[in-house]
């Protein structure tokens, strides 16, 4: 008996030494990084007609913060080039919609003082001037822009403005130039495969720290097809 104890004590040993192996760690998802888009410029020749919605053939809306209006917005959807009238369940499967939006800084009051002038050496970082959509821009096509002649009067250089995509939102920023003034007009185009669903809250406008939500002809998600009956 003491014999086969003794045989049995080297296994009884390794079992104890096993242990089960670990798990793989599962895989955490990176978060997707903004992208930054090439803009081209705004080019209204390449536009057929514009979408004639209840509104008309354009959408203005005013731009307010708090109990003060700091500007507007008018905005339209256009067909492509030839195009004689723009009606988009009578156009075909995946024609391009041209989303353009001119957004207009309200005039100064007369009163508002200057600001004064920074003081000191340090740095102090200005809160960001940019326009942009608050959702995602459904069936976006990659192609993006605007109007540089516009950027140089009112920044001072065409290539004042960088474009990002952000989770599948749209982000124009002035990154240069002499500021936007108020007064005057900067005008942001992107495109679509899908058609607008209608006006939506769906844009910001984001300047001297001010933000104000913009209502414009945005695409709704494209819906799924319905599934055919089983035979």
């Amino acid at each position: 008996m003491k014999r086969l104890a003794l045989l049995a004590a080297p296994f009884a040993l390794a079992a104890c030494g096993t242990s089960e192996p670990e798990p793989a760690p599962s895989p955490t998802p990176t978060p997707a990084q903004p992208r930054t888009l090439v803009g081209a410029d705004l080019d209204l020749s390449l536009l057929g007609a514009k979408i004639v919605g209840p509104q008309g053939p354009e959408v203005e809306t005013v731009l307010s913060a708090g109990n003060r209006q700091i500007g507007t917005m008018v905005s339209f959807v256009a067909c492509p080039e030839g195009t004689t009238e723009c009606i988009p369940g009578n156009m075909p499967e995946g024609t391009i919609y041209t989303y353009v939006h001119s957004v207009t800084l309200a005039e100064a009051p007369a009163d508002e003082p200057e600001a004064a002038p920074s003081e000191g050496p340090e740095v102090v970082e200005s809160p960001p001037t940019l326009f942009r959509t608050t959702a995602k821009a459904h069936g976006f096509n990659a192609a993006v822009g605007y109007a540089k002649a516009q950027a140089q009067a009112t920044l001072g250089s065409e290539d004042a403005i960088s474009i990002t995509s952000d989770d599948g939102q749209l982000i124009w920023r002035v990154v240069d130039g002499s500021g936007w003034k108020p007064g005057t007009t900067l005008t942001f185009w992107w495109q679509s495969t899908l058609a607008p669903d209608g006006p939506a809250d769906a844009y910001l406008l984001e300047v001297e720290g001010n933000q104000a939500v913009a209502r414009g002809p945005f695409p709704a998600m494209k819906k799924a097809a319905s599934a055919k009956p089983a035979n």
